[in-house]
């Protein structure tokens, strides 16, 4: 799949935040199929991982936004995606992110790609005040909203079962 004539590329210092492509499925699925997919309720097999791995690049053809696969601007390594979570069955969009492998934590990579996409979806698609969606015991995920300035909007029962709500404020600056 080639990018999205209209998708924005997001750039911070380290980091580009662009539209998924189908070469970026096999980084996706090994951290899909493995244990750090726990907190998305995983391990799910590669059936799983490419069900939605294409649901979510769909909703930028569907809903003109979603995911941006982050990749290292040195080497061109994808190591995580961020971006907005909104399909069908959800209430409003939802600010998410994820890192791929444990060698890229603890370097602020999670926290400059989540801030990047959230700001880049108020700025490109008027989406202001997205919410995150944590489960309970994803205590790192938890410290990361709140340094982004999320506060704790209650909690609510989803798809895949209950969790807690943060609400974020986006900064629109080009």
């Amino acid at each position: 799949m080639t990018a999205l004539p209209d998708a924005p590329i997001l750039k911070t210092d380290r980091l580009t935040l662009r539209p998924p492509q189908l070469a970026d499925f096999e980084a996706f699925a090994t951290f899909y199929t493995s244990h750090r997919a726990e907190t998305l309720g995983g391990p799910f097999d590669r059936k799983e991982a490419w069900s939605d791995f294409a649901s979510t690049a769909g909703q930028w053809l569907l809903r003109g936004y979603g995911f941006w696969e982050i990749t290292d601007r040195e080497t061109g390594e994808n190591i995580g995606r961020a971006g907005i979570y909104h399909p069908d069955f959800w209430p409003e969009p939802e600010l998410g992110w994820m890192i791929y492998g444990s060698s890229h934590e603890g370097r602020g990579i999670a926290q400059e790609a989540a801030i990047a996409a959230r700001d880049g979806a108020a700025y490109h698609f008027g989406i202001t005040a997205p919410i995150s969606s944590i489960e309970a015991n994803n205590t790192r995920s938890i410290a990361l909203a709140k340094r982004m300035g999320a506060r704790p909007d209650g909690e609510w029962d989803t798809p895949y079962g209950p969790m807690l709500r943060f609400r974020h404020n986006a900064q629109v600056t080009p």
